[in-house]
């Protein structure tokens, strides 16, 4: 049965693999001012042309590596077991899904640092709306005599700040982990 989506070769999808993980590893290794699309050929076992043509840049490699944890979080939030997808309060849901956010970062730390080099995702503005309309909808439930819209925003904005890298590459992720959850929870207090 066909979607209508072309079927990807085995060998392009092996490929596109390779490429994807050689770039993870090279992120996690050297940083993400060390990538070269000419180390990620190296490192994948195949010629920067395929890269090009696969991805069409670098920017373009980097956001499908962006677009990937980005789509499977947004899959858990919406139809994954609960308290990150339904069936939970939305103060249990709230928590799982800055606790799964934060994580998210944290593991992908060196590719968010090169993302904010490259021009936008293109669908940077489908993955924010979502985040916030998720977060908006849980707030309004968990604590109706918020401006949800703007608290939400608020929560999340950190998140794309200076200071988690920082807190990453020096070591401290459970503490910004810990701190993110005491925000979410301090929010979540009722007067």
């Amino acid at each position: 049965m066909s979607d209508g989506q072309p079927r990807e070769r085995a060998d392009a999808a092996r490929n596109r693999r390779a490429i994807l993980d050689a770039t993870k590893a090279l992120l996690a290794e050297h940083g993400a001012e060390a990538v070269t699309m000419d180390r990620v050929a190296a490192a994948a076992g195949v010629g920067k042309g395929t890269i090009f043509h696969r991805f069409g840049s670098r920017a373009g490699l980097l956001h499908e590596l962006v677009g990937e944890p980005a789509r499977a979080l947004m899959s858990a939030v919406t139809s994954g077991p609960p308290p990150l997808g339904p069936g939970a309060p939305a103060r249990e849901r709230l928590l799982a899904y800055f606790d799964a956010m934060t994580r998210l970062v944290i593991d992908n730390i060196e590719l968010v640092v090169a993302y904010h080099a490259v021009p936008p995702h293109p669908q940077r503005e489908e993955f924010h709306s979502f985040w916030a309309a998720h977060i908006t909808a849980l707030l309004r439930e968990a604590r109706p005599d918020l401006d949800a819209e703007t608290v939400g925003a608020l929560l999340l904005a950190p998140l794309g700040g200076e200071l988690v890298p920082h807190m990453v590459r020096t070591g401290a992720a459970d503490r910004l982990l810990t701190a993110v959850r005491e925000l979410v929870e301090s929010v979540l207090r009722t007067p």
